[in-house]
């Protein structure tokens, strides 16, 4: 195994103490803490009006296995049943304007939608290329992924100068000499955009990324931070009913924010304590810096002006 797979696994000396603080049931919850168990009987364990923001990646309608089971296919009514049986039990537990994000790709995209426009307003779709995907021979390589963004009220909570992308300027215009819209820095020439729903600055995590688990279906720590920093502010609670690796509640931790997850499968319960733990040490985001989302492949800013030559090597990245 290369010595740069940084790849986060829990060795069987951890075990032990890891499982000292995940929880076995959602009665009386403790708050930053991971649930072991099927959150369809968990959610009808916890209080009423306690999640100020819900993001949730289900297993969407395909054949995967995850650790010890695995999720089947269905036809599009069963998958839409099945939506059905968990997202009816989400309103009760949701604040007044809570903010909801349920992920889902293209062939059930309309299935949530359907679902859950049931009970909640529907704000927006967004779309984001997974950068990876398996080619096909007689049909177009499938990379991306949605996000349905719903509210439980009217008046949703969205802290845009919080999530605004840092994006290299390629034409800079100036009006009477002066960057409009736009600064010259040491590190070049950048502007604050307001974020729109189609995002391609994404990096899926893979085994040189310190965020990189065994789980097959991780989303980006990148990706959870926008929905986290633009519809919760800190001390806010975010609930992830699937948590999976933990991604959710590492990021809610690293930003300020109090978290609560479900997670059926033991191995990734353990997977999501550990990286919690080590959240405590490390908080940094990969992707985004300083309060800023970086386009993919920007480099690191640096500390003086680039010379001639990196400067054009910069402005030919593909960002």
């Amino acid at each position: 195994m290369s010595p740069r797979n940084k790849t986060i696994i829990v060795n069987e000396s951890e075990k032990e103490e890891l499982s000292k603080d995940i929880l076995s049931k959602g009665k009386n919850f403790i708050e930053n803490s991971v649930i072991h168990g099927d959150c369809l009987q968990v959610i009808k364990e916890l209080p009423d009006r306690f999640v100020d923001l819900l993001i949730v990646d289900p297993p969407y309608n395909l054949n995967k296995i995850y650790s010890s089971s695995s999720f089947k296919k269905m036809s599009a009514t069963e998958y839409q049943n099945w939506l059905e049986i968990w997202i009816s039990l989400i309103p009760r537990v949701l604040k007044t304007d809570a903010s909801i994000y349920i992920c889902c790709d293209w062939s059930c995209s309309p299935m949530i939608y359907n679902v859950a426009s049931k009970y909640f307003c529907v704000i927006n779709r967004i779309t984001w290329e997974r950068e990876k995907g398996r080619g096909a021979l007689k049909n177009w390589k499938n990379c991306s992924e949605d996000i349905w963004y719903f509210s439980n009220g009217d008046n949703p909570k969205f802290n845009l100068d919080s999530v605004k992308l840092k994006r290299r300027v390629i034409a800079p215009y100036r009006e009477n000499g002066v960057p409009k819209d736009w600064q010259d820095t040491a590190e070049g020439k950048f502007r604050f955009t307001s974020p729109s729903n189609l995002w391609t600055d994404l990096t899926v995590p893979f085994w040189s990324m310190p965020e990189n688990t065994e789980h097959p279906t991780q989303k980006p720590e990148k990706l959870i931070a926008k929905l986290v920093l633009a519809s919760s502010d800190e001390g806010n609670m975010v609930f992830d009913p699937f948590l999976g690796s933990g991604t959710t509640a590492v990021v809610a931790k690293k930003l300020g924010r109090r978290f609560l997850g479900v997670e059926v499968e033991w191995e990734y319960c353990l997977i999501s304590q550990k990286r919690i733990n080590m959240a405590s040490d490390n908080k940094r985001i990969q992707g985004y810096e300083n309060g800023v989302f970086l386009e993919r492949n920007t480099v690191q800013l640096r500390p003086s002006k680039p010379s001639v030559n990196e400067s054009k090597k910069l402005e030919g990245i593909l960002l």
